[in-house]
């Protein structure tokens, strides 16, 4: 018996929607009731009533309002007006996003199940796809599909079978700059886990951890790269000062990261140095794991016996490619020691480096988490951040190469693998004096005075 070549009635399509979008009718049929049985005069004050309240909330209190009804607001606004019916309908056309069904003859569509409007650049939505489609089709139509819809930016996730997620961004999240964070005074009120160092799209902190962490941060010259290990420092600063925290600074270019020579435990500049700083540092993670066999410990815990060491490794390049091959080789083989069982001790590592390939940095592999600032290559995005990050929506080599984009990139969920655009807080020289003298002196100057102020 084969299968009809019918399609479903009008009446049964008109009901089905109607059970899907229960407010649509339910909204028009409380205000008749109401206006029946309590009079549209009454009913009229208040709705009226109501609108007024929401407008004074949103005048009043725009921190509570944008956190709880400015969403819930704006996502019902954009799900009829942009993201619903003939727009929608003509964008999945005209990227081959679309379906026939090959007995009817019907046009089948992906059907937009929830839509979340977390900020006012961010939508989500959740769709769910014909049959026989994938995730995978959208991603390689994600271009075409931003500029259907008008967007800046779309990636895309798998949320179960048969359902997709989009993130679109409609316009740039991030049209100012990200003061520096605050200074912290105590070591107990820093959590090693848990450091501000941005903001996300989304208006959310940006907060990753250091403990047991190997950060990798790639970007062009001018994308500031800097901006995240001295937003790192800042909110490590008492740990430093109480000798909690160890820094040990590689520093072939001779710029930023010689402001911190005063508080670093070992700098170095040359590659010669640099070679030794680095030598010392695996030796010192080795002792650290003698002593943890001699006394069986199995877990780190943060004290001025076995604090938290942290390498900082500026141009990664200079030390790993363009310098002496033999010298190279030898830091190669070291950094993929602290790579692989520095988590253990409590010994991190932090590389910047601006050209990520595996030709000039071969361990990049041993890095738990990566940034992905503006780059010059599209290729360089997945080296980065995994492969077909890019293809999900990780444009980094679409930043454009102006200073207001600087410390603008993108991360990659662990646990969706979608690309997240984030941004490092800026920290100028004086705050890095700021934090010097923090750490040398007990507190700063200028803090004193907004204290007293």
């Amino acid at each position: 018996m084969g299968t009809s070549t019918r399609r479903k009635g009008v009446e049964v399509r008109a009901l089905l929607w109607a059970g899907r979008h229960p407010g649509v009718l339910a909204t028009p049929a409380a205000v008749t009731a109401a206006g029946i049985q309590c009079g549209w005069t009454s009913t009229g004050v208040a709705v009226g009533s109501a609108v007024a309240g929401v407008a004074g909330w949103y005048r009043a209190h725009p921190a509570s309002y944008d956190r709880f009804a400015g969403p819930v607001l704006r996502a019902w606004s954009r799900r009829w007006r942009v993201y619903v019916g003939p727009r929608w309908h003509r964008a999945l056309r005209a990227c081959e996003l679309s379906k026939t069904d090959r007995k009817t003859g019907v046009e089948l569509f992906p059907r937009i199940m929830k839509v979340r409007s977390y900020s006012p650049t961010i939508d989500t939505l959740h769709v769910r796809i014909v049959a026989g489609q994938h995730a995978r089709q959208f991603e390689t139509k994600l271009l075409e599909l931003a500029e259907a819809l008008r967007v800046e930016r779309i990636a895309v996730e798998r949320i179960k079978p048969g359902v997709i997620g989009l993130v679109l961004e409609r316009r740039e999240p991030f049209t100012e700059v990200i003061p520096a964070p605050d200074l912290p005074y105590e070591s107990g009120s820093v959590d090693v886990n848990d450091l501000y160092i941005g903001e996300t799209e989304y208006g959310e902190e940006w907060r990753i951890p250091i403990k047991g962490k190997h950060i990798f941060i790639a970007g062009a010259t001018g994308a500031g790269k800097n901006s995240v290990p001295m937003s790192l420092l800042r909110g490590l600063a008492p740990l430093i000062r109480d000798g909690l925290v160890r820094l040990w600074v590689c520093d072939p270019k001779q710029f930023e990261f010689s402001l911190l020579r005063d508080i670093c435990h070992r700098y170095a500049d040359t590659e010669s140095s640099c070679a030794e700083l680095i030598t010392d540092y695996v030796a010192d993670m080795q002792a650290t794991q003698r002593a943890f066999a001699s006394g069986q410990h199995r877990r780190l815990t943060v004290s001025r016996e076995t604090p938290l060491n942290l390498l900082i490794l500026d141009e990664l390049g200079a030390l790993l490619a363009y310098g002496d091959p033999m010298v190279a080789r030898e830091l190669r083989r070291q950094l993929a020691l602290v790579g692989s069982q520095g988590r253990a001790t409590g010994h991190s590592m932090i590389g910047l480096v601006q050209e990520p390939t595996k030709d000039t940095v071969a361990i990049r592999d041993l890095f738990t988490l990566r940034i992905c600032l503006r780059l010059t290559a599209a290729a360089h995005v997945d080296g980065v951040l995994g492969e077909n990050a890019r293809l999900r929506g990780a444009l980094a080599d679409e930043i454009p190469d102006i200073p207001e984009t600087a410390g603008i990139g993108y991360v990659v969920r662990q646990r969706s693998r979608v690309p997240l655009r984030v941004r490092a807080a800026y920290v100028d020289d004086s705050e890095v004096a700021e934090l010097v003298a923090f750490v040398t002196t007990g507190w700063s100057q200028p803090n004193q005075q907004q204290a007293v102020a």
